[in-house]
């Protein structure tokens, strides 16, 4: 089996508890923030629903220096809206699906690279930045979303099997 097909349940699994959380943000709490050192909702709700995106970029191309404006002006613009997050995020899904599905094996080990103005940050192959800095990334920062639900007394959906707000 293809190293693509065996990623897609799980990208297809993940992207759907993270629409069920999105769809539970509340709009009038946008700019909650648990902690000083914290994200607003908002904010952190707005780079979360960019992160599927990064799936395109990542096997698509070698590099990303996030230090250039052009990538910066590539960069979902953020919503202050429910339906406008949704949206972000079912473009970056459908998207990514797409250059995911269409990966042949050999391209999971190429070297793909993270600079910042020119300077590079990292280097790996495209399967870790894929697993690291896309998925494990995306559930990271859903979690946070998560607590921030939990925080604002509001009904966390299931993730992983049962929450405490669903059975």
């Amino acid at each position: 089996m293809p190293i693509a097909q065996t990623l897609l349940p799980e990208f297809t699994h993940e992207m759907a508890s993270l629409r069920r959380v999105i769809e539970r943000l509340p709009k009038d709490q946008f700019g909650y923030r648990p902690h000083p050192k914290s994200f607003t909702l908002g904010d952190l709700a707005n780079h979360l629903v960019a992160v599927p995106g990064w799936t395109v970029t990542t096997m698509t191309d070698t590099e990303l220096d996030f230090g250039l404006p052009e990538t910066r002006d590539k960069q979902p613009k953020p919503s202050d809206t429910v339906e406008g997050l949704l949206r972000t995020l079912d473009k970056g899904v459908e998207e990514a699906l797409e250059a995911l599905s269409k990966a042949p094996d050999e391209a999971f080990s190429v070297i793909w690279t993270l600079k910042n103005e020119g300077q590079v940050i990292l280097a790996m192959p495209r399967i870790a930045i894929y697993r690291g800095f896309v998925m494990n990334h995306l559930i990271h920062h859903r979690a946070q979303l998560a607590v921030y639900l939990r925080l604002l007394d509001l009904p966390v959906p299931a993730l992983y099997g049962p929450s405490a707000d669903e059975n």
